[in-house]
């Protein structure tokens, strides 16, 4: 609490805001906290809710130990059964009336990821049907499964397409991890089954759902490291960083870029930039200025290296790169900067990812607006809102309610009024229709 300049009642309220986001209606006071300060510990579901804000606050992660909670530190739980885990996971998942008990769980910034060594050697036997034999056949079609369900995604954004990867996981992918195979079959439906993972944990995360996320991501590494499939776990790894980095966690963003980078060591010149420019963000969050700008470069010439530009699964190209450097740059302090970055990564982005042009454009204009550009900014938000109705994003979202925030300090001017008038019919669901109206009075 001393690191945090927090008083009794502050850490009190913001434990409160916290666990408002996972559906915890708590209502602790500065008397709570001085009874915490006296040795008593927060009820059992509302600990984590504790540990989350503080670890938000602070940049970094805090344990119940760290917190003066436990007197030893305890080992997280972990699955033993990876197999039996997804389809807990893809079950709850798929059914809108369960899936609250998902949803409901907290982003852990403290989460342990075992390096690829262990992570190669800790995965359970697989049982076998003997009544079901599977060849590469199986394999290619649980990919294009994958494939198609990802460009829907970058269409349309998680919300839609994820409970269609947690069916296909339950009721396709599950049966096929267990069924009879050659070895190098079986390991390649580890690895395919591994990038299905991957994809549904960056839908939850893009639904705002992180601890989902965390989840998938873990299930991801498992089957990976399993398959030996370097690609994807690092792929896995930069995942989490980017949710990690989301979040406001720098450190552990940088550790888990930090990471891939390291799993990776023949990676080719686009899954280098594809790294490196996570790390740049990253370490840019931390305020390492010097690691930020040197990843950045680093980015910069794997990119110019790289020989095709054409897309695949868990691509890097020169939008996203551009995106990276603009995020560099807004941490370091160059604002001017960042936002011809950030207009450089507009011009390159390929038209199918609707998704990314409804976020990065609110950005755009976030930053415009702290930058005086107020008129520029609109038109930003405009190009934004053609695009908005399309999508089903929880961070897409998330940039509506910035741009109805940011311009309430703005709403008597005519580009603001006309902005606003344009985005109320658009504010339904998601508890956008009463953000609008406050916004607009």
């Amino acid at each position: 609490m001393t690191e945090a300049a927090w008083g009794n009642g502050e850490l009190a309220r913001a434990v409160n805001r916290t666990g408002t986001e996972t559906g915890q209606r708590l209502k602790y006071d500065a008397s709570a906290v001085s009874h915490w300060l006296g040795g008593t510990s927060p009820a059992a579901k509302a600990l984590p809710v504790v540990l989350e804000t503080l670890a938000r606050r602070l940049k970094r992660p805090i344990t119940a130990f760290e917190a003066g909670f436990r007197e030893m530190p305890t080992p997280a739980d972990q699955s033993t059964d990876t197999v039996s885990g997804l389809v807990d996971l893809g079950s709850l998942d798929m059914d809108p009336s369960r899936r609250g008990v998902l949803t409901a769980g907290l982003y852990s910034a403290a989460l342990t990821i075992p390096g690829w060594p262990d992570m190669v050697g800790r995965f359970e036997r697989l049982r076998t049907d003997p009544h079901l034999r599977i060849g590469m056949a199986e394999v290619r079609a649980v990919a294009a499964m994958t494939e198609r369900i990802s460009d829907l995604d970058d269409q349309f954004g998680g919300r839609m397409a994820r409970p269609m990867a947690a069916s296909f996981l339950v009721n396709t992918i599950v049966p096929y991890l267990r069924a009879d195979a050659g070895e190098d079959v079986r390991k390649a439906m580890l690895s395919a089954a591994a990038d299905h993972c991957y994809l549904t944990g960056y839908m939850a995360m893009d639904e705002r759902h992180d601890s989902l996320a965390q989840r998938y991501y873990t299930k991801a590494l498992e089957l990976a490291g399993h398959a030996g499939d370097h690609l994807t776990y690092c792929t896995t790894l930069r995942g989490m960083s980017v949710q990690a980095v989301d979040l406001g966690h720098g450190s552990t963003a940088l550790r888990f870029a930090d990471a891939a980078s390291a799993a990776s060591p023949q990676a080719g010149p686009r899954m280098r930039a594809f790294l490196a420019g996570q790390q740049a963000h990253a370490a840019a969050q931390t305020g390492d200025r010097a690691g930020a700008l040197h990843h950045l470069r680093t980015a910069e010439v794997a990119m110019e290296q790289a020989e095709s530009k054409a897309k695949a699964f868990g691509s890097y190209d020169p939008s996203s790169l551009a995106y990276h450097e603009a995020k560099v740059r807004w941490e370091l302090g160059d604002k001017a900067g960042a936002i011809t970055a950030m207009e450089a990564s507009d011009r390159l982005r390929y038209s199918v990812y609707v998704r990314n042009r409804v976020r990065m454009t609110g950005m755009l204009a976030e930053w415009k607006l702290q930058a005086g550009r107020l008129e520029e900014a609109c038109a930003d938000w405009h190009r934004a809102l053609d695009d908005y109705p399309h999508v089903q994003s929880g961070r897409a979202d998330d940039r509506f309610r910035s741009m109805l925030s940011a311009t309430r300090p703005h709403r008597r001017n005519p580009h603001v009024r006309g902005l606003l008038e344009r985005a109320r019919p658009m504010a339904g669901g998601q508890g956008r229709a009463r953000t609008a109206r406050e916004a607009m009075t």
